[in-house]
């Protein structure tokens, strides 16, 4: 701690390029904190898919339905649990770019199904007793202003005409990783009202009773329905939150890419900075020498150095990453969950201070092992 003031000396000697140096550690790793925001939001729906949930779909397609009379015969199979469903609805709020996730659901069910949604007791009382209730994700319902009680209009695309709902429940989730943005109706509403596609669902949820039968119960389902005009695809709810992100494309990648190569270039740019600055002070350092400074001394300021202005910009850039991504979803519905946790907080700071480490040893060694006389001979 007593070079500190020699440390914040050598620091202040050039501003604009010490200032420049940190900028850049903040532009960093603020990108940083935006691309590990932006990985959880594609894969945070498979890495809080529940263990002891299967889901089962048409083994033709995701969007090929399968008939509303499977859900007795799953009831019905060894080592299932409980059997919940949804059919995608693909309908549109005022305007196109209004996207979000909306499934009708067998209400009765899909809140067992689910138990990490939270909702008030009252407020599905009042869905229950609404075939028009619908329930919107706390997230969905703040970027629109909703709130219950709401009516709300929805423009049918697979199945055409106005649909108007009573907003009758929000719900939350119990972990930072859950998706809030999600709007369910009751799947009666939807049989009742539209004019094709009848007694079929989009989609069965299954948990069974031993996680570790998965597989075995998986397989004997779709072997149960073989051969038949309906045939089945069962997975993992993991895979199933997967196929969905892949028909993203390659939006993820793309986005990943393009932003490694811009963090990296900048932590380069930085940590080459740090090291012309080094060298250019090694008549400063051989005085150093002169007047009683041991070689190790020498290698912890110029560390010390090199750590603090990555520090700075570090602590800087991940502290406006997560500002920014307390405000939501900044793309209007694409991304689902945004949220940066502490843990890649903690990660992002450690990697900051292993730049800056690896920026200044090499300069620092070379200080170390400097001889004054060679040192004052390049002056």
């Amino acid at each position: 701690m007593k070079y500190v003031r020699l440390i914040w000396a050598n620091l202040k000697r050039k501003k604009i390029r010490t200032t420049l140096t940190i900028g850049s550690f903040v532009v960093a790793l603020f990108l940083y904190g935006l691309l590990v925001t932006i990985r959880g939001a594609f894969t945070g729906g498979i890495e809080v898919a529940g263990a002891d949930r299967l889901v089962i779909i048409n083994k033709i397609s995701l969007i090929m339905p399968l008939p509303y009379s499977y859900k007795e015969r799953l009831v019905q199979t060894a080592g299932v649990k409980q059997v919940t469903f949804a059919t995608w609805f693909g309908g549109v709020y005022q305007d196109e770019r209004n996207f979000f996730p909306q499934f009708s659901v067998e209400h009765e069910s899909w809140r067992v199904m689910y138990p990490e949604y939270v909702i008030a007791p009252e407020q599905w009382a009042a869905l229950e007793a609404d075939r028009q209730g619908c329930v919107a994700g706390r997230a969905l319902a703040k970027r629109f202003g909703w709130k219950v009680g709401d009516r709300i209009p929805l423009r049918g695309t697979i199945w055409p005409g106005t649909w108007e709902f009573n907003l009758r429940a929000i719900y939350a989730g119990t972990r930072p990783e859950d998706d809030e943005t999600q709007f369910w109706f009751r799947y009666d509403y939807l049989e009742e009202r539209r004019a094709f596609g009848k007694g079929t669902v989009g989609w069965y949820v299954l948990r069974v009773a031993d996680p570790d039968q998965s597989v075995e119960v998986a397989k004997g389902l779709d072997e149960r329905f073989s051969n038949s005009a309906w045939e089945t695809k069962t997975e993992p709810e993991k895979a199933f939150a997967a196929s969905f992100v892949k028909q993203m494309g390659n939006i993820e990648f793309l986005v990943m890419t393009i932003g490694s190569v811009v963090f990296f270039t900048l932590l380069l740019v930085a940590g080459n900075t740090m090291a012309i600055s080094v060298r250019e002070r090694v008549g400063e350092l051989a005085v150093l020498k002169t007047v009683g400074f041991s070689d190790r001394s020498v290698l912890g300021l110029v560390l010390a150095e090199a750590l603090l202005i990555a520090g700075q910009g570090g602590i800087i850039g991940l502290g406006l990453a997560k500002l920014f991504t307390l405000g939501g979803d900044p793309t209007g519905g694409l991304l689902g969950v945004f949220y940066l946790p502490f843990s890649s907080l903690v990660l992002g700071f450690l990697l900051t201070l292993t730049v800056g480490a690896v920026a200044g040893l090499l300069p620092a060694i070379g200080a170390m092992r400097l001889k004054v006389v060679d040192a004052l001979r390049r002056v």
